[in-house]
């Protein structure tokens, strides 16, 4: 019996043949032997094998010359060679999603010098903690910064339905209950500036859960090979404050 033309289903369906497992299995294993050897790289093999601290005083150098505006002139295209085959970042950061913060700028760091992970609010999701868990155990970064910010609009938005009781259309109130702890915290400390209070209450509250993340940060932290911290950015001078 003749077999008719080809249908779209016919065209898109995945081959089963031996070659083509070979194949695939290959590839997976590749990728394993891969991340397999990012771990196993010599400390000398690596620009980011510096202690915590060495870290956190590049990124307070950069911010500095990011505050005075003399910011490093970068080539952009230098390195690229060298980035395909590898990345070691310096730092992993816990950022706000806000247009206005952009971390490498903000401490004046070039391509691949910083493994950032943004969420309106930065706070630390499920996701986002599996991220820091792989720069900090895949790639080898020796310092995690939790960065707030001012005038953070996710957590003035925590405080307002918090005092108003409003309900919030689609994912938005998973932002509320992220932050509302540290808004609750504020609250608490009858600080003169609740805004401020509380976003420095959601960074201190993002360092402490970090700094208890099992197995693989706590681990790291309590070895003293990773360190967590807290900073806070003002938009308008530029400038971060360690917490």
């Amino acid at each position: 019996m003749r077999r008719g033309p080809s249908t779209v289903c016919d065209l898109h369906r995945p081959s089963l043949s031996r070659r083509g497992l070979l194949a695939a299995a290959g590839t997976v294993m590749g990728a394993s032997a891969g991340i397999r050897r990012a771990e196993a790289a010599p400390d000398g093999a690596r620009s980011n094998a510096i202690t915590p601290e060495a870290a956190l005083t590049r990124l307070r150098d950069g911010n500095g010359r990011y505050v005075a505006n003399t910011s490093t002139n970068r080539d952009f295209s230098a390195g690229r060679a060298a980035r395909a085959a590898a990345q070691y970042p310096i730092a992993c950061i816990v950022g706000c999603a806000d247009a206005r913060v952009a971390p490498d700028f903000i401490f004046d760091q070039g391509p691949g010098d910083l493994f950032v992970v943004r969420v309106a609010g930065n706070f630390v999701t499920t996701d986002g903690l599996a991220s820091l868990e792989y720069g900090v155990s895949v790639l080898g970064a020796p310092l995690i910064l939790v960065l707030g910010h001012s005038d953070c609009g996710a957590v003035k938005a925590t405080i307002d339905v918090m005092k108003t009781d409003a309900s919030l259309p689609g994912h938005l109130p998973v932002l509320i209950e992220a932050i509302r702890p540290a808004v609750d915290l504020a609250e608490k400390a009858r600080a003169q500036d609740p805004l401020a209070e509380a976003i420095a209450q959601n960074v201190r509250h993002s360092v402490r859960r970090l700094e208890q993340a099992g197995p693989i940060i706590a681990e790291a932290v309590a070895a003293e090979r990773v360190k967590v911290v807290g900073g806070f950015y003002d938009i308008g001078t530029g400038r971060v404050v360690i917490l």
